[in-house]
């Protein structure tokens, strides 16, 4: 069985046929889907999602393209939507430079309140970072030295020094679809740099399917190809590479192991 530790479930293209969505993942042996937010506009909706659906969990966050009109969401209110046994993350928050949708230091200033709430709640902090190599680093380490928390740096693109400076940080790296792409080497090649329990797979549906569904909206079903194609590289029969991510899912994310 497998899971999809990042999928936006209530995004247009999946949202108006979702029962079929979440059929057709089942039946692919995708047993666990984390349902992520991105802006104070959908967390009821995505809520309510995992609310109805049991193998389908909830993450409470603002994206960095998000943070010019959330300035009001403080550490205080995420840490208290947290509180609901149907959310097991924090995010997805961190730094988009290379869209530069929201004011640099109001991304860098979310960001933090994140990483706040994330340490208050012992909940994992889920990481979205696109040309912000250095900034990243530098805020999770920084914040780090604060006080412990946890971490996946989801839909990982980044360069092999970000993936070790990441895992240093005792962090999991995420890898999606883009591990299939034809233009995708280096990003292979990171993959082996990657510890066997510090590995979660994604789709990050609608967005990003892998080969051989290009083009296609993405949808959970869609892990099982990564999957494969990710098992091939690092040369792990599927089964091995289904538990392994899958466990350390649970690892990280406990709240809905227990």
């Amino acid at each position: 069985m497998f899971v999809d530790s990042h999928c936006h479930l209530n995004y247009a293209g999946l949202a108006e046929r979702q029962q079929d969505v979440l059929a057709a993942a089942r039946a692919a042996g995708v047993s666990t889907m984390l349902n992520i937010s991105t802006r104070a506009s959908e967390w009821a909706a995505v809520l309510e999602t995992a609310e109805r659906e049991p193998d389908v969990w909830a993450s409470v966050g603002i994206h960095p393209h998000d943070a010019d009109t959330h300035e009001d969401i403080e550490t205080a209110l995420l840490i208290e939507k947290a509180a609901h046994p149907r959310i097991i993350g924090i995010g997805e928050t961190g730094l988009d430079f290379y869209y530069d949708k929201s004011d640099r230091d109001r991304q860098r200033a979310s960001f933090r309140r994140h990483i706040a709430a994330a340490r208050a709640t012992g909940l994992p902090l889920i990481v979205h970072t696109r040309e912000a190599e250095g900034d990243t680093k530098a805020i999770l380490a920084e914040e780090m030295g604060k006080g412990a928390f946890t971490a996946v740096i989801h839909c990982f693109t980044g360069s092999a020094d970000l993936a070790r400076a990441m895992l240093d940080l005792g962090f999991s790296i995420s890898l999606s679809g883009i591990v299939t792409f034809k233009n995708a080497g280096d990003l292979r090649s990171t993959a082996h740099l990657i510890p066997r329990d510090r590995l979660l797979i994604e789709t990050d549906s609608p967005f990003l399917a892998p080969v051989p569904h290009r083009g296609k909206p993405c949808e959970p079903a869609f892990v099982t190809d990564t999957a494969r194609m990710l098992a091939v590289e690092l040369g792990w029969d599927i089964e091995d590479l289904a538990e392994a991510t899958s466990s350390n899912f649970f690892n990280l994310f406990a709240k809905a192991r227990s």
